[in-house]
């Protein structure tokens, strides 16, 4: 005869039988915590409107308050996951880069966007040498690797600078500043890919000692740029005659789908990397192209929305990680030197390479400091230091993944603190009231 606690499948009086009994299925825990991060997307942007308080802040505060549990033994470092770190930054950017171009309401223009290609041609360039002489000098890196983290660390980011970038599409939010780092974030995650393949290229010339100026430039530079671009225009133009200038029975704009700039995003940037061009610097040309199809038709309204929600919901899920990164050890292999570095790349290279590069610029001093103040460091700089790491051979990746999430950390921290009060108070200053909504 069985005894009554063989048949029984719960025992009261043992401990050990209730974790068992009521610990939650993974997938039910992973379910719950999706709805939980879908209201925080959807809710915490208007409840920070007015604080000085960055939902990025408070997207790794909740990582790193959720990857403390001890019950959670993953640790989302990224040396362990180098290939879904890459790819994963790589989506995040992308969807970021066709909202950046879908609500810029300014035309293209070389004066016009004068402000933008200053901080392209003169402040990134000035930035990615000053942060290489420091990696090579100060800490002693070699000079390809140094290379490597200037120009993972130069690039403005286009996903963490939602608050200092213009409004939504026909808001007429595109005061010089908000345009300008809207703009430079867009822009920049094409022009910094040739620094990046420099180094590349660089060392593998050191293993192999072949030649490699010629290629470089010929295809780094010129190809994937003039391509990146070229393509982007001309699948934008596609996307913008489907949507708006077919016949009215079946254009794409009847439809009502925003959905239609997440394909866009996608056929732009796979069509341009099977041409080896530049994927990032397509998409952000294929969303102006796109934009001013029909420059004054409601439809752009729903298709930045939706896709600005997937931005914010994979920008937090990346957020929540970078989090889980930190109090797994992602700081541990940093030095004196890496920290102060990191100080230096934030408070002097990036303010005073942006103030180079706004000399003779027609803008008073206050937005001239704001637009060289503002160069924040995210989710790009995670994208290309994976990508550099993932493709050239690198003693010490882990110190450099973590000077890089120092200065990430530090740029979100700092800017996310001070964007609020800078930009109210700007706004004060042009006479408009920061308030009204």
């Amino acid at each position: 005869m069985k005894s009554l606690g063989s048949i029984m499948w719960f025992d009261p009086f043992r401990p050990m039988d209730f974790p068992q009994a009521w610990l939650p299925d993974p997938y039910i825990l992973a379910l719950t915590g999706a709805g939980f991060l879908i209201a925080l997307v959807v809710w915490l942007p208007t409840a920070l409107r007015r604080l000085p308080l960055s939902l990025p802040i408070v997207c790794i505060a909740l990582g790193a308050g959720l990857f403390s549990f001890p019950q959670i033994t993953l640790g989302p470092l990224p040396v362990r996951y180098p290939e879904l770190t890459e790819r994963f930054s790589e989506f995040v950017v992308i969807i970021a880069l066709m909202g950046a171009g879908l609500k810029i309401d300014r035309v293209f223009g070389f004066r016009r966007w004068s402000v933008a290609l200053r901080l392209i041609v003169v402040t990134m360039p000035l930035s990615i040498a000053a942060i290489t002489l420091i990696g090579g000098w100060g800490l002693g890196l070699s000079w390809t690797v140094a290379l490597l983290l200037g120009a993972a660390l130069a690039p403005t980011d286009p996903v963490l600078a939602a608050d200092v970038q213009v409004g939504p599409p026909k808001s007429e939010d595109e005061d010089d500043v908000r345009f300008g780092l809207t703009a430079e974030a867009g822009l920049n995650d094409g022009f910094a890919f040739p620094f990046v393949h420099l180094a590349i290229a660089l060392a593998a010339s050191a293993a192999t000692g072949e030649p490699w100026l010629a290629e470089w430039i010929a295809v780094n530079v010129i190809w994937e740029i003039v391509a990146g671009i070229a393509a982007g225009y001309l699948i934008g133009r596609a996307f913008g005659w489907l949507t708006f200038h077919m016949p009215a029975e079946s254009k794409l704009a009847k439809t009502g789908d925003g959905l239609i700039a997440v394909s866009a995003t996608f056929v732009s940037y796979g069509l341009t990397e099977i041409i080896h061009g530049y994927g990032f610097l397509a998409v952000f040309v294929t969303a102006l192209t796109f934009r001013h199809a029909h420059r004054d038709h409601d439809f752009h309204v729903g298709m930045h929305e939706l896709v600005e929600q997937i931005e914010r919901l994979m920008m937090m899920a990346l957020l929540l990680l970078f989090g889980g990164a930190l109090i797994s050890g992602l700081l541990a292999p940093l030095e004196w030197s890496d920290a102060a570095a990191a100080f230096v790349i934030l408070l002097v290279i990036r303010p005073i390479a942006g103030l180079v590069g706004l000399i003779g610029h027609d803008a008073g001093w206050r937005e001239r400091l704001t637009l060289a103040f503002f160069g924040i460091r995210g989710v790009g700089s995670i994208y290309y230091l994976a990508y550099g790491l993932n493709h050239m051979p690198v003693e010490g990746g882990d110190r450099l993944w973590a000077i890089v999430g120092l200065v990430i950390l530090m740029s979100i921290l700092m800017h996310g603190l001070t964007v609020t009060p800078i930009m109210r108070r700007l706004d004060r200053s042009r006479g408009l009231d920061p308030d009204e909504s």
